[in-house]
């Protein structure tokens, strides 16, 4: 059995350049094209260059940092993720134990 997708091809357009570009999704490759012509169009709205491979490089290092920023975020929150699951497991064994011991006083009390 194949499970390979099928590639596609899409047309794109990127800072006035157009790109055909193939892939499994084109709606996917579309949507980044959208991305990074946004990023060009807004190093190049600063006015720093009109070179467009020097806005496509400060476009990409734009991105690059999100990504970086990104990549923090997301293993701060698996880290509080971690944090918040070990307290959880040792509230839960609190619990559980305190329970025990109140379920054995119990028993203990009708026992007598």
């Amino acid at each position: 059995m194949d499970n390979t997708s099928p590639i596609s091809s899409v047309s794109v357009e990127i800072y006035d350049q157009t790109y055909h570009l193939r892939g499994v999704d084109p709606a996917h490759i579309d949507q980044l094209a959208r991305i990074v012509d946004g990023k060009m169009r807004a190093v190049s709205a600063h006015g720093a260059t009109v070179d467009s491979l020097r806005v496509a490089v400060l476009a990409a290092l734009n991105i690059a940092d999100e990504l970086t920023e990104l990549r923090a975020r997301h293993r701060e929150l698996l880290d509080s993720l971690d944090n918040t699951e070990t307290t959880n497991r040792r509230r839960a064994s609190s619990l559980s134990n305190m329970l025990d011991e109140a379920l054995s006083e119990d028993l203990h009390r009708i026992a007598v």
